[in-house]
Order: structure tokens, then sequence, then C-alpha cells
């Protein structure tokens, strides 16, 4: 019986995440919060139901009102989840508000090598960095259509 118990356990299937979400989940960048009062920031906040991840991810832009200077977030979920925000929090930095809106969750989810029942966790970086810039742009009088390709 037991030979037959080893052997069972040889063939259940294992998964394991690939060294750059394991890297952005034991070592997050970037986390934190920013004024959400201040005119220059713009915050996300999503969530995703059915797993119970809940993303905030804020954005600070510079002086010409088009660059991203900082972004940080604080996420409440899954290893995924937290190396999603970590990872976008990193590639958002020095891009335009444009180019950060065009970002997607496959640009994300590609780099981190997320298998496909994690891929919701990209998902939620992608909304939170739109609702961030809709955010920002909602405070000084702009419109998102632009952007949108």
């Amino acid at each position: 019986m037991l030979t037959l118990l080893k052997r069972s356990i040889q063939f259940v299937p294992r998964f394991s995440y690939h060294p750059n979400v394991i890297d952005h989940y034991e070592h997050p960048r970037n986390v934190g919060s920013l004024d959400k009062s201040n005119p220059k920031v713009g915050t996300g906040l999503v969530g995703a139901p059915a797993c119970g991840d809940v993303m905030k991810l804020q954005i600070q832009v510079g002086e010409d009102g088009k660059t991203i200077e900082q972004a940080v977030f604080k996420t409440f979920g899954c290893g995924s989840a937290i190396a999603s925000s970590s990872y976008a929090t990193e590639i958002l930095k020095g891009m335009t508000l444009e180019e950060a809106y065009n970002i997607k969750n496959s640009d994300i989810a590609s780099y981190l090598k997320l298998p496909p029942v994690k891929l919701h966790c990209s998902m939620l970086a992608e909304d939170a960095i739109k609702k961030a810039i809709e955010d920002l742009q909602s405070k000084n009088n702009q419109s998102t259509d632009k952007q949108e390709k």
C-alpha cells in the first residue's frame, strides 16, 4: 500500500512560478502611497471579487503633466498580484501617460511568465494603470479618448 501511495504522489503535477514572479514577490519594488489630494497624483483602485485581490496603484507626473515620475502600489492578494503590481510600477516610470495607457496585461504577463490561471492578476494591473491615469486626468479636466487605440 505504501508503495502505491509513493507512486501516486510522483504523478501529482507540480506548479512552480517563474523566477521573475518570485523576485517581484519576495522583493517588491515601489510599495507605498502618495498624497491622493495632490493634483499631480492619480489613483487606481481595483479588485477581483472571485479571488479577493485588491490593488491600489498610484502615479505622479512631473511638471510637464505628461511624464510619470513616480509609481507606487499597495496590493492585498496572491504572489502573482503583488508581482504584477511591482513590475507595473517599474515600467511606468519615465513613460508618458499615453504610453502608460497603452500597456496591456499581456505585456506584464509575458515578462512575469504568468500561468493562465493567474492572468487575472496582470489584468488587474492593467486596469489599475488605466484608472490611475483617468483619475489624474479627471483632476485636471483632461480626456482619455485620445489615448485609446
